[in-house]
């Protein structure tokens, strides 16, 4: 599966557009590194338990949005985009999207 955050995939001809697939995931951390992660608000620097949370969040939105597009039978998925949004202390919701298409050789 070719994954791009452009329209188009070099050395390939888009054939059919298949439509939009998203994978989300809500992801939490644990309570003892919400703990640290608020020790390291008074002591400033990056959170590095909340960056693992959130590579780990684009990970699984990723695949699940793979899966999507496997399942429509494409070949790639175009103009990919993530979001974020909080949904609540320490829970993050993550969506990863795109558009499925098929591909021949250009």
């Amino acid at each position: 599966m070719k994954l791009v955050n452009i329209d188009y995939v070099p050395g390939y001809e888009i054939t059919e557009c298949l439509g939009i697939v998203k994978g989300c995931v809500v992801q939490s951390k644990n309570i003892g590194k919400d703990f640290m992660a608020g020790v390291k608000t008074i002591v400033g620097g990056e959170i590095a338990g909340y960056t693992e949370m959130l590579v780990t969040a684009r990970q699984i939105a990723t695949k699940r949005m793979v899966d999507d597009a496997e399942n429509l039978g494409a070949d790639a998925v175009i103009n990919i985009r993530y979001g974020s949004s909080a949904v609540m202390n320490g829970a993050a919701e993550v969506i990863a999207y795109g558009t499925a298409v098929k591909l021949k050789n250009g």
